[in-house]
């Protein structure tokens, strides 16, 4: 038996819907600036004729389930929201064609990539990396993983509300690279593993919160995401 200095990490892992078995999380990737009317709104337009995926990641650490209540975060005066449809990959797999990518697909869920929105354009305006502003602890908000073995989602609305308001309201017909093409991309640069998380992407009507809100998403097909925002530590 191995003895180490102190207890090492836990596994982390995400309910499954229809059994008592957890998803092992293994890597936690996201599509940056995946939908036309988003990506203008942070200013930066994407031409797809020209341009290909961008991706950053995240620790799994940061990970967080659906109906947590997480401290609104420290260094930073504008905490957003964005509501995302995450893909769960199922199967290995390294240089895949968009043709053989739906057989990765284990499963679907909700997810939100919470953001230091005024340390990630200070960061990307000096040209400097997004982990502040990305990388922050328990930001990675993720629903039950709905099993869907090979299935590729192609449309379905959806929707994000702040204290009942309404956000966020697109449809995943409206991603800019489908799952196929991110899947297929991705695995250019990585060996992708059972486990490992993309969040694809977050349309228009990103927005600060405060201390006390209620967010809840939605995406048709997959199901429901619930966050409280509380207290700054």
């Amino acid at each position: 038996m191995t003895a180490y200095l102190w207890t090492p990490p836990p596994v982390h892992s995400l309910p499954v819907r229809g059994t008592d078995q957890r998803l092992p999380v293994n890597r936690l990737f996201f599509v940056g600036r995946n939908y036309h009317a988003h990506a203008v709104e942070m200013g930066r337009p994407v031409d797809k004729s020209v341009e290909r995926p961008f991706y950053f990641t995240k620790s799994p650490s940061t990970l967080v389930e659906s109906g947590a209540t997480v401290p609104y975060p420290s260094e930073t005066k504008n905490y957003h929201h964005e509501m995302e449809l995450v893909v769960a990959i199922g199967k290995p797999g390294f240089r895949v064609q968009p043709s053989d990518a739906a057989a990765l697909v284990y499963g679907y869920a909700c997810g939100l990539d919470m953001t230091r929105r005024d340390l990630q354009l200070v960061a990307r305006d000096k040209g400097r990396p997004w982990d502040l502003g990305k990388d922050v602890e328990q930001s990675s908000v993720v629903s039950e993983i709905v099993p869907m073995p090979g299935k590729i989602l192609d449309h379905g609305a959806l929707s994000l509300t702040v204290n009942g308001q309404p956000r966020q309201s697109s449809d995943l017909d409206k991603l800019i690279w489908n799952i196929p093409e991110l899947i297929a991309d991705l695995s250019l640069f990585y060996h992708l593993q059972p486990g490992d998380l993309i969040f694809t992407g977050t349309p228009e009507g990103v927005g600060a919160l405060q201390s006390g809100d209620r967010i809840d998403g939605r995406i048709e097909g997959v199901g429901e995401i619930v966050l409280h925002v509380g207290a700054a530590e």
